[in-house]
């Protein structure tokens, strides 16, 4: 059992408690509450004192590619793009992340304690990511969901890459109609499926029944608001649950994607604006989709920038008009929400997993350190410079 005891806790479930502790008990929360009603007074083995510190849910990563696209290894580390065919489905996150990335490293040290990681955006159909947990050394045991989502990208990736191949994509056009032959091929398999159970399953689209029984969500890379626009419209026409993720133009077309019902992960807003379609690409984005009312999250799309500065990319957007306690939620529970795993982290409530951070201060803010990190219930990472045990 480990008890931090003497925190601020910021629970991101509506109640907080600023002399507070939090119980943990088999890698699960027991109890969160003041500390006139904890059990354990005072410190000695399996407690934790935070000293009045901040006592947040372990931060979460919406969307990236850390361990496939590996760092300081170039072509041999990077598996993010199977770029040679436009159409790829069955491909598994799993089968290519590498948890001794040093990006695994960094985010313990910035209290990131799970994360949305799956292949890039170079085809039309990408292949399922994974939600993960970021210590440890085999990911099969970092799994939290799997497969968590079936990435499709529009716009300007999928045309770069095969329009130099000579084969299609070279449109917006072809990536729309080869998205919808797609589905329309794996709903029809669905259906066959369904009226035959004994019929020989085809690998090519098994992998769609989890997307076409509402399981998991396609995840949408999208920045230009026609291709927003054309992500919804083809998953409204295959009644599919969606993410729109970097929504760099969200903020253009912020109706519309509040009428669509369809969450955003927005970002890497700390990246240059070296495509045509991340022009209008700006932190204000996600304040103008959350005032929407749209469940938004931020992401750091790392390596794209890198995934230990994510709290500081949501630090970025309330400078630029995101409400503080929205920052916070933007990288912990609305990110739990939209990866389709809050019944077990992003909030600290009882029955969660025990995944907490300890910070000298507003994560949000550039001087802020985590102090120390905890997964399940064990501490996994503790500031040199800290004695909290």
């Amino acid at each position: 059992m480990l008890t931090i005891i003497h925190g601020n806790i910021m629970t991101m479930a509506g109640k907080d408690y600023e002399d507070g502790f939090v119980q943990i008990r088999n890698g699960k929360i027991t109890a969160v509450g003041d500390m006139a009603d904890c059990p354990v007074q005072k410190g000695g083995d399996g407690v934790i004192c935070a000293n009045g510190n901040p006592v947040l849910p372990g931060i979460i990563e919406a969307h990236c590619h850390m361990g496939i696209t590996e760092e300081k290894k170039g072509m041999e580390g990077d598996d993010c793009n199977e770029s040679v065919e436009p159409i790829t489905p069955y491909l598994r996150a799993i089968d290519a992340i590498n948890p001794m990335d040093a990006a695994f490293d960094d985010a313990l040290r910035a209290g990131i304690t799970s994360a949305m990681v799956g292949p890039g955006s170079s085809n039309v159909v990408g292949g399922q990511f994974a939600f993960i947990k970021t210590h440890g050394r085999c990911i099969d045991r970092m799994i939290v969901k799997a497969p968590a989502a079936m990435k499709v990208a529009f716009g300007e990736n999928p045309k770069v890459n095969f329009s130099g191949q000579n084969i299609s994509p070279a449109t917006r056009m072809a990536i729309a109609a080869m998205l919808r032959e797609e589905l329309f091929k794996a709903q029809e398999y669905q259906r066959k499926r369904k009226e035959n159970p004994e019929q020989e399953k085809d690998f090519r689209y098994e992998c769609w029944l989890p997307v076409l029984e509402g399981r998991i969500p396609l995840k949408a890379h999208v920045h230009r608001a026609d291709d927003i626009l054309t992500a919804i419209r083809i998953a409204k026409e295959f009644h599919l649950s969606m993410t729109l993720d970097h929504c760099s133009e969200g903020h253009l077309i912020a109706e519309e994607i509040k009428e669509s019902g369809f969450p955003a992960i927005v970002g890497p807003d700390m990246a240059s604006r070296n495509k045509i379609e991340v022009q209008n690409m700006a932190f204000k984005t996600v304040g103008i989709l959350n005032k929407e009312g749209i469940c938004t999250a931020i992401t750091t799309d790392h390596p794209v920038s890198m995934i230990q500065f994510l709290p500081i990319c949501a630090g970025l957007a309330v400078k630029s008009g995101l409400p503080p306690q929205e920052g916070l939620r933007s990288i912990t529970i609305n990110a739990a929400r939209i990866c389709g795993v809050s019944d077990c982290v992003g909030s600290l409530e009882p029955g969660k997993d025990g995944d907490v951070v300890i910070f000298d201060g507003n994560p949000l803010e550039v001087f802020t350190s985590a102090l120390c990190t905890i997964i399940e219930g064990k501490v996994v990472y503790q500031d040199e410079k800290t004695n909290l045990l």
